[in-house]
């Protein structure tokens, strides 16, 4: 196979989930690192992607002439997939610039700052037939994707309750309330219409509704704010209805002192249970009806294929946060050739989040608003 071109817009130096996504997309030797518009600051761009290796006219000073350039290039020889690693307030109008201009778009979360940007966005894809996808890439470890074909095959019975949580003490310091580089997160103008929903919580709820593959239909909710100067929430406990009458939590929270990262799915069901922490991503437990507890093992091989086919090293090693991403970039890849060269993808390969989950989880937090509205009362999504 040939590898694909890749372009990238922000995370720049000393960004994580900059760092994280050129590790990810160039794990397998499926993507060729071609372009970058990597700062806002036009100089450090341009310096840190000479310095990663961009040749100096791949390495733009800002996003705007990096899609300038890269649309009068021949389709052959074009960007691939571009992906969008910048403030929440920017993804709507760089996704679209992309999209419109006939890019494949894997845009950072949240999609959009609005639900009305974010269906104006799954309207283009389906235009200009492109892929525009969403990296909720926790939905790329192993057990994630052993767990949906568990509820997919059947092993827990008919669904009744699914738990999902993101709490972690990562915003609980008062001291850092006007710190730039966190009070951003709290502010409607940068952040969108929540803070710790937007941030983490749509992590858990893309995932539970991943794992059901079914969508949330309404929710009640509370939202709270621990540190009184920030305009939005740093607590969100709520109730939600699934499709088919399945009950389910959300708890997430930036006040959880003790908590590290705290990304947890529980699924339960009439034949038995399911229970998946991040922070083990190797082990997921699984108690079926009246029978002992077992722990299912990453790389083993008894999984489902959909496991088996992004499993990178051997049982006993730990995989994280990378490989989980980089089994995303694995989806869109296999996706992406596939056009390209006029065949078919393997259906395993469709497991990446898509424009409209991403749409979905901001209709969540939309209706999660109205309930608040309505001193907690349920509110359609």
């Amino acid at each position: 196979m040939h590898k694909l071109r890749w372009g990238l817009i922000g995370g720049g130096e000393g960004s994580q989930i900059g760092f994280t996504h050129r590790a990810a997309a160039q794990l397998e030797g499926n993507f060729y690192f071609d372009a970058g518009a990597l700062d806002v600051d036009s100089i450090k761009a341009k310096k840190f992607g000479k310095k990663l290796g961009l040749s100096e006219k791949k390495s733009y000073g800002s996003w705007e002439e990096m899609l300038e350039k890269e649309k009068k290039i021949k389709t052959s020889e074009r960007l691939d997939l571009v992906t969008v690693a910048t403030p929440n307030s920017t993804h709507f109008e760089i996704t679209k610039s992309f999209l419109s201009e006939g890019f494949n778009v894997l845009c950072e979360k949240p999609l959009t700052m609005t639900v009305t940007e974010a269906q104006e966005l799954v309207k283009l894809a389906k235009v200009k037939s492109k892929i525009c996808a969403v990296n909720y890439g926790y939905t790329g470890y192993p057990l994630v994707r052993q767990m949906r074909s568990m509820v997919l095959n059947g092993d827990l019975g008919d669904l009744r309750v699914v738990f999902a949580e993101f709490a972690g003490g990562f915003m609980a310091d008062s001291s850092d309330s006007d710190n730039p580089r966190v009070k951003w997160r709290f502010t409607a103008k940068h952040a969108g219409m929540a803070a710790i929903t937007i941030d983490c919580g749509i992590h858990a709820l893309n995932m539970a509704c991943f794992v059901t593959n079914k969508k949330i239909v309404k929710v009640s909710s509370d939202f709270f704010s621990g540190i009184k100067s920030r305009e939005l929430e740093d607590d969100n406990l709520s109730s939600f209805r699934m499709e088919d009458d399945v009950a389910g939590r959300l708890w997430t929270s930036g006040l959880a002192i003790g908590r590290t990262h705290g990304l947890t799915l529980q699924v339960f069901g009439s034949k038995g249970g399911l229970s998946w922490k991040q922070e083990q991503p190797n082990q997921l437990f699984w108690t079926p009806l009246n029978e002992s507890t077992r722990i299912i093992e990453r790389g083993h091989s008894s999984l489902y294929p959909s496991a088996q086919r992004i499993n990178k090293i051997t049982i006993g090693h730990p995989e994280g946060m990378i490989a989980a991403f980089s089994n995303i970039y694995k989806d869109l890849f296999e996706n992406i050739y596939a056009r390209k060269f006029g065949n078919n993808p393997s259906e395993l390969s469709n497991s990446y989040p898509t424009v409209e989950d991403g749409c979905h989880s901001l209709e969540i937090v939309k209706a999660m608003k109205n309930s608040i509205s309505l001193n907690g009362s349920w509110a359609r999504v």
